[in-house]
């Protein structure tokens, strides 16, 4: 290397260091400084920041003028999280809001003292979150959303909108904290009603392609893909295979069915992250995180796309369409 280039590379690595030191610099007087990590991808939150934001602002605080949001995606990339949560405790954020277990427990391996707000645990009692959930102790609190409860009532409504479906195959992230209940709770909804299920797992890209071959391969007749982070970022390509291979296939959220995949039934996220948005402004007002029970998430939806079911060749049941909180046509 030329002295000039050597030069310009020390140069280049001492930009990096000082530019967070410059960033909080740079911070006008009261701005609270948030960190946001999560295990997802910018683009699988296009609807969920804003209710983040509507959260924050409903109580005391607008980004841009009093707090500043710090921003770390791991793009499904779970490895990469206890680094993300190092780097916000080293830029002395206010505190850390976290989505799904793995970013919150990266996170409290990462600092015992910034308070913590995390979104989608599980069961964060038993993941070491907290204490309790009326009493969660500690530098964290949060909402409890469930994921792997809701696997047994995908298959049931997917049982019901195809009934024909000898086999069902669920898909799993196996590197997920969530994978071991997620399996657990369809297996015993599967024993209960009777239904044969047939599990693939897919932590990347190429696996996903292969998984679908597979199911193809076997003629499963349908398919559940389990709540993870990685399955949210990967949504488009989800929902192309499932139409290109015409398999009915259900999701955990909203943002597939809008995206044209048959049908999906969870958590109403749009409301959860506004209510973790409103805790995390709890805690930059003072409140402690000890004394902020955790929630469980009590809002769910059930969202089909017509469309989808009559390229399909499926006649959705009415009871199914008046539950739908919402039918896209």
């Amino acid at each position: 290397m030329n002295r000039r280039a050597f030069i310009s590379a020390i140069g280049g690595a001492a930009s990096a260091l000082l530019r967070p030191l410059a960033t909080r610099a740079q911070q006008p007087a009261g701005m609270r400084v948030i960190g946001f990590l999560s295990s997802g991808s910018p683009d699988a939150y296009t609807q969920l920041l804003p209710a983040f934001r509507q959260g924050l602002a409903e109580t005391g605080y607008v980004e841009g003028q009093n707090a500043a949001i710090e921003f770390r995606w791991a793009e499904g990339k779970f490895d990469r999280l206890p680094a993300l949560a190092s780097d916000l405790v080293q830029r002395r954020v206010a505190v850390i809001a976290t989505t799904g277990t793995t970013s919150a427990l990266a996170a409290k391996a990462a600092t015992a003292t910034i308070p913590l707000v995390f979104l989608g645990a599980d069961d964060p009692v038993k993941h070491g979150l907290v204490a309790s959930l009326s009493r969660p102790g500690g530098n964290a609190t949060g909402l409890n959303v469930l994921t792997s409860e809701l696997t047994g009532k995908r298959l049931e409504l997917v049982r019901e909108l195809v009934p024909a479906a000898a086999v069902v195959a669920v898909l799993i992230n196996p590197k997920s904290p969530e994978a071991e209940p997620q399996l657990r709770d369809v297996q015993t909804a599967a024993r209960a009603i009777g239904q044969q299920i047939h599990i693939l797992n897919a932590s990347t890209e190429r696996d996903v392609d292969t998984a679908f071959a597979t199911l193809v391969q076997q003629r499963d007749g349908a398919l559940l893909v389990t709540n993870d982070a990685f399955f949210t970022d990967q949504a488009e390509q989800l929902v192309a295979l499932a139409a290109r291979h015409a398999v009915p296939t259900i999701y955990d959220r909203r943002r597939y069915a809008a995206a044209g995949g048959l049908i999906s039934y969870g958590t109403h996220y749009v409301g959860a992250y506004r209510q973790l948005g409103i805790y995390t402004a709890k805690i930059l007002n003072g409140t402690k995180p000890a004394d902020l029970p955790v929630e469980q998430s009590t809002k769910f939806e059930l969202v089909i796309n017509l469309k989808t079911a009559k390229a399909l060749g499926l006649d959705v049941p009415a009871k199914l369409i008046a539950l739908a909180d919402e039918v896209i046509e």
